[in-house]
């Protein structure tokens, strides 16, 4: 259930970004992110603690990840939040996402499971931590001086675990890449 609110929240809060004009509207995007985020950690947390995994869940766990990160930095590119050399980081964070999903989904089909580093639970802690400084935006300036600084900062971090996750992840499937061929 928390997997489809974060599925269901992505077009909320891609349509309260649009209007994020208004001070409030900035504030109330980063609620809606700041829920999201935090069902994706729980997601995880409380499927393993009952025991609820479901294959459908494993699923679109990842897909609603993908799509809330994705949304999110386009809007903040729409809105010019990330601007100029930034969005070299957010143009590497939406390619490794397609990248590693498309992996993932050729190794499934091999039954060959890639697990989850903590280097990229690293990465997606500061991918969560800067879209929600970014979300905050020019509103967040009156409450935290440097607001979208460290949100800018925080984005090129993760763009820099994300170069590295993604690459542990393309080492681990052009290994079995190359076994099926050879096999």
């Amino acid at each position: 259930m928390l997997t489809y609110g974060r599925v269901v929240a992505v077009p909320i809060l891609a349509a309260m970004m649009f209007w994020s004009d208004e001070f409030w509207m900035r504030w109330a995007s980063l609620g809606v992110f700041s829920i999201a985020a935090i069902t994706d950690f729980l997601d995880g947390y409380l499927a393993r603690v009952l025991s609820q995994q479901s294959s459908l869940g494993r699923m679109l766990d990842p897909i609603a990840d993908k799509l809330l990160v994705a949304a999110v930095l386009m809007m903040l590119v729409a809105d010019r939040t990330i601007s100029g050399w930034s969005l070299c980081a957010a143009v590497v964070i939406l390619c490794r996402e397609i990248l590693v999903s498309g992996l993932r989904e050729y190794l499934a089909e091999l039954r060959v499971s890639v697990p989850v580093s903590k280097i990229a639970k690293w990465k997606t802690t500061a991918q969560i931590l800067a879209l929600g400084f970014l979300i905050a935006g020019p509103s967040g300036e009156g409450v935290v001086p440097g607001t979208v600084k460290i949100g800018i900062t925080l984005l090129w971090i993760a763009a820099i675990l994300t170069l590295y996750t993604g690459w542990d992840y393309m080492k681990a499937g052009f290994k079995h890449v190359i076994d099926d061929e050879d096999g």
